[in-house]
């Protein structure tokens, strides 16, 4: 099933290349774009395979201001997405640039994931929101602790709450190289020079 939005589409114009998408949020926002948030194409070749059908909900892992929710959503708008992300602000720039945009089918969850239940969403995406505890420059902000402790507890939550989901769930991972995805998770594909891999449990 394709996206029901085409080019004659009222928001349509926002969604033609990420500069313009980018201009929804602030300046500070928008020069954070081509380090921490996913770029437009990566999410079109994404969305196909975590949309698996009518009512899916997809859930961003450490969401930032919620780019790939709210093109996934404009994208596929039978799908829902639901983005979680522990800073506060960025949640709000999220809700804001949704609200612009008219779409119903996004949703913003300010907390950490080791607080969420992975049991109510059926696929996930993750751009490595974690690497930013390793990092000694270019960071989001020091609105939230950063250490390697953290970096590797996150990892921890994640590899467990991936095994707890039921075999068939997907999972899309960018830029994860060096993260270690449960064992029965199998990498089905592999794209932007095996930046972007795709992952189904058996």
């Amino acid at each position: 099933m394709q996206s029901a939005n085409t080019a004659s589409d009222p928001i349509h114009k926002w969604f033609r290349t990420d500069s313009t998408l980018n201009r929804l949020f602030p300046d500070s926002i928008q020069s954070l774009a081509n380090r921490h948030w996913t770029p437009l194409h990566i999410i079109q070749m994404v969305t196909p395979f975590l949309v698996t059908h009518p009512g899916v909900k997809v859930l961003d892992i450490g969401s930032g201001v919620g780019k790939f929710c709210l093109a996934g959503a404009y994208y596929k708008p039978y799908a829902s997405f639901f983005g979680v992300e522990q800073r506060e602000h960025l949640i709000t720039h999220g809700e804001n640039a949704r609200n612009k945009l008219g779409l119903k089918n996004v949703h913003f969850i300010h907390g950490n994931i080791t607080e969420l239940d992975f049991g109510q969403y059926d696929h996930f995406y993750f751009f490595n929101s974690f690497y930013e505890n390793l990092m000694d420059r270019d960071k989001i902000d020091d609105k939230v602790k950063h250490s390697t402790f953290l970096y590797n507890y996150y990892h921890k939550q994640l590899y467990k709450k991936l095994s707890a989901m039921p075999s068939g769930t997907r999972a899309a991972t960018f830029h994860c190289l060096n993260i270690k995805i449960p064992p029965e998770y199998h990498l089905v594909d592999s794209q932007a020079g095996d930046l972007l891999q795709f992952w189904i449990k058996l």
